[in-house]
């Protein structure tokens, strides 16, 4: 089992930053692939960023390349996700997710945090 616990959400102007951050417990963190997600009201679930557990397979989506860095520190069991230059169009609840590898479907993880509002006005 793994528990995963967000945190860093909040309310932010247009152009603006914020850093989620994702706690993990339970199994051997360090061998997962991290994962970020996001829904907005009334659509599906879309992939944001993941990192491999070795570092080595960072992906982004195309709409938050240049401006999301994901990261992870295996010591204190936490990937982050620094946002930068925020858009209204990010405005969503964001996920982590826990996978064994470095996919971008949302099927392909088996753990999932209870997410962060993230609301970025115009």
């Amino acid at each position: 089992q793994v528990q995963l616990v967000e945190s860093g959400g909040g309310l932010v102007q247009a152009g603006g930053s914020l850093r989620l951050s994702c706690a993990a417990s339970g199994r051997t963190f360090s061998s997962y692939t991290m994962g970020w997600f996001r829904q907005a009201p009334g659509k599906e679930r879309e992939f944001v960023a993941c990192i491999s557990w070795s570092y080595g397979t960072i992906y982004y989506a195309d709409s938050v390349k240049g401006r999301f860095t994901i990261s992870r520190d295996n010591a204190k069991k936490t990937v982050y996700l620094q946002m930068n230059s925020l858009k209204p169009e990010d405005t969503a609840v964001y996920y982590c997710a826990v996978s064994s590898g470095p996919y971008t479907d949302y099927g392909r993880y088996g753990y999932w945090g209870q997410g962060t509002q993230v609301t970025v006005s115009s």
